[in-house]
């Protein structure tokens, strides 16, 4: 038997994405604009299947041709007929999905390899009876040398994402370590070239290091670049090493990307989202990350647009260094009654951070309001559905253009929703409330957590001409009484200085922000929470997080001493300061289940939770924010580093209780999306039922015109760079 954590539960929820009710309202217009921008992104998102593994875009283009030549429940029959059982054939239908959703063969959520819970050769026997396997048995063959052994080895170095000696990586080639990473990333610092759109390859001939620094781009011929991209691409000599820029990493789908991104802008609602496409044709056909930035101002500009969309190399969270982006695109429809309230909750932003436990120094110049929206998702393509989101991630634009917030109306409905019998971990009493007010808390943590969890706290910089952005002869430290003595120079940013640590720190900084301001009446009201109803939201909120803390042991590796989620680290973090804070708050204890099997049962005291878990808070997150501002890795590190080790010391004995975590876990659901298809001038929304063998149909359906010509340049790309995984 496999491990549980490496295969997916027959079970698993898989939920439809309900997005009909909000295309219904579209004019004909704004349907053509959505159309074409979630083509942009379907075909972006193939990107991440070679973003994730060696082996990940031949599993898909196996599974692909599969399906194409015989519906899931056809090839169910067959199946039947060759003696899998009904259990058997269910399972290999949940992997073909979770390979769908995931875009790829490990977790996108947790960075976990996940397996077949089917014998590899049963499976094989499936393959080779199939109809896909008749019309074209040489392919289909080649195809399963590619990824049938891949597709099942779980070998220690195969299990997570990472880099040498402790996962794999596709954004590295296999004999990258930590130290190639910093490596390369001083050079780029030094070149002023943004990391988000690159992977790096590393070869040694004759002891001589050379690194190819490769950009995405549809442009692959030097001489067709233009502008600022002309002098990157040469070969550098930094750190006794030779550094070659090169461009065109996924050249043929980003070709298509921007195909699609130039008919939507015929569709534009007006000029600011006209001048946005444009740019971000340039970015991808360019490689260029200025471009991206131009594109992203424009996109801050429009202001509450009906069809809303991003589209990029966005979070850094899956780069075992964080500094490289995995593609995402999405298009979503505004509701409008939802983001009223969000209206409200930037209205008195300004107000609000003022609450915040740090000195007015260490808070942005001027708060530049964004747009906050409540939007039902069309489409979003990538690896996985966030509930929210606060971009662009460029800092330098978050401080002086502004960013968006969006919260994901139709993914919170579904997502979050838990059932009583697999509600692990809380105390009976605690349950049916939990139930009850999980959503509503849940809808004001992502409200505060992206507005102004992200979107608060100032950077100190000295910019390249010299000048700095805060007074350096009286911004005090709070933390040390002293002038500040460190900050950002130049080309650096908070992913470049913080690295690894990055992205969990600041989804850490930004939970802590929503558990401290939820707390405040004013911003309850604006929920529609008064009274006892806020009083309950308060406390499941806070429940929530502290029960989160303890789900998390499920993304720490024991073995290599690693988080694998950016999230869960945070919330773990968060669970280690409030146990911190003593006084009862907060129990954790172990116990043994009705089934006999361990188990174990998270409190938290409602009546401390001002008195004992806001001060203890409110010291933290201002730490956090004193270390972030003032470019200190040094210290920051050391203080989450500190909070993020898990033991197995008393009283808790976190590494035991992992044991249990695992045991009772709950996988994640899985998404099945729409499609639009165009039918003379008007679009069409074609939605599919919430199982294993509809996301496999929304998938098949996705590309009807070019699926076949996708999955052959999908394919001569992974070839060409076969080798650099070869150990």
């Amino acid at each position: 038997m496999v491990d549980s954590q490496y295969v997916l539960p027959n079970d698993i929820g898989i939920v439809t994405l309900d997005c009909a009710e909000a295309f219904r309202l579209l004019s004909p217009e704004e349907r053509l604009y959505a159309h074409y921008l979630s083509r942009a992104c379907w075909y972006g998102g193939l990107v991440v299947l070679l973003q994730t593994s060696p082996e990940s875009p031949a599993i898909y283009v196996l599974l692909s041709r599969l399906f194409r030549a015989q519906d899931p429940a056809e090839l169910g029959e067959l199946a039947r007929s060759l003696g899998l059982t009904d259990e058997e054939y269910q399972a290999f239908l949940v992997y073909a999905a979770g390979i769908y959703a995931n875009m790829g063969n490990y977790k996108s959520f947790g960075d976990t390899k996940f397996v077949p819970n089917i014998p590899q050769e049963q499976l094989k026997k499936l393959v080779w009876a199939s109809q896909a396997f008749k019309e074209h048995p040489a392919e289909m063959g080649a195809l399963w040398d590619r990824c049938g052994d891949l597709m099942f080895s779980l070998e220690p170095t195969q299990r997570h994402l990472g880099l040498r000696g402790e996962g794999i990586s596709t954004y590295f080639s296999l004999n990258c370590n930590m130290d190639d990473a910093k490596l390369a990333q001083d050079f780029l610092d030094s070149q002023n070239i943004s990391a988000y759109n690159t992977r790096l390859f590393k070869t040694q001939v004759d002891g001589e290091v050379t690194y190819e620094v490769r950009l995405a781009s549809v442009v692959s011929d030097e001489a067709q670049l233009e502008g600022d991209m002309t002098a990157k691409m040469k070969c550098f000599q930094f750190g006794g090493c030779v550094f070659q820029v090169t461009c065109g990493d996924y050249a043929p789908l980003l070709q298509k990307v921007v195909e699609n991104l130039q008919k939507a802008q015929q569709h534009a609602a007006n000029a600011t989202q006209t001048e946005m496409l444009a740019h971000y044709i340039t970015s991808f056909t360019q490689g260029s990350i200025t471009a991206h930035k131009e594109g992203s101002r424009c996109w801050i500009r429009d202001k509450g647009p009906i069809v809303e969309s991003y589209i990029g190399f966005i979070e850094s969270y899956r780069d075992p260094y964080g500094s490289r982006g995995e593609f995402e695109g999405f298009v979503a429809v505004v509701n409008k009654a939802m983001s009223a309230k969000f209206a409200r909750l930037v209205a008195a932003a300004e107000r609000l951070l003022e609450e915040l436990p740090w000195p007015r120094a260490f808070e942005k110049d001027t708060f530049l309001k964004p747009d906050f929206t409540s939007l039902d998702v069309l489409t979003f393509a990538g690896s996985g559905i966030p509930a929210g989101i606060n971009i662009p991630n460029y800092d330098d634009i978050r401080q002086t253009d502004g960013f968006k917030n969006v919260s994901l109306g139709n993914v919170l409905a579904v997502a979050y929703s838990t059932q009583k019998d697999k509600l692990t971990f809380l105390a009976e009493e605690d349950k049916d409330i939990y139930i009850k007010w999980k959503g509503p808390s849940f809808e004001v943590q992502v409200g505060l957590h992206e507005l102004l969890g992200h979107g608060s706290g100032k950077l100190f910089v000295q910019d390249d001409a010299g000048a700095f952005n805060f007074d350096r002869e009286a911004v005090i430290n709070p933390e040390t009484g002293e002038l500040i003595r460190s900050w950002y120079r130049g080309g650096e940013t908070w992913d470049s200085k913080f690295s690894s640590v990055a992205s969990s720190y600041e989804e850490c900084r930004a939970e802590c922000v929503g558990l401290y301001l939820c707390l405040n009446k004013e911003i309850l009201s604006i929920f529609g929470l008064d009274g006892e109803e806020a009083e309950e939201v308060i406390y499941i909120n806070w429940l929530n997080m502290v029960r989160a803390g303890l789900l998390a042991l499920e993304f720490y590796t024991p073995e290599s001493g690693t988080w694998r989620q950016a999230h869960m680290q945070a919330r773990f973090v968060i669970l280690k300061v409030l146990l911190e804070a003593g006084q009862g708050l907060v129990a954790l204890r172990r116990t043994t289940g009705a089934d006999g099997k361990p188990d174990a049962v998270i409190t938290l005291d409602r009546s401390k939770i001002c008195t004992v878990g806001k001060p203890s808070l409110e010291r933290f997150l201002r730490k956090l924010q004193v270390l972030k501002s003032t470019a200190d890795v040094a210290g920051g590190r050391a203080l989450y580093e500190a909070y993020s080790t898990v033991t197995d010391e008393e009283p808790e004995r976190f590494l035991t209780l992992r044991h249990t975590v695992l045991l009772r876990k709950e996988a994640r659901k899985l998404f099945v999306q729409a499609n639009t298809r165009l039918e003379g001038k008007d679009v069409v929304l074609v939605q599919y039922d919430g199982s294993a063998s509809g996301l496999i149909r929304s998938f098949r359906d996705r590309f009807p015109e070019d699926g076949k010509l996708l999955e052959q340049q999908m394919m001569e790309l992974a070839h060409a760079d076969a080798h650099f995984w070869k150990s």
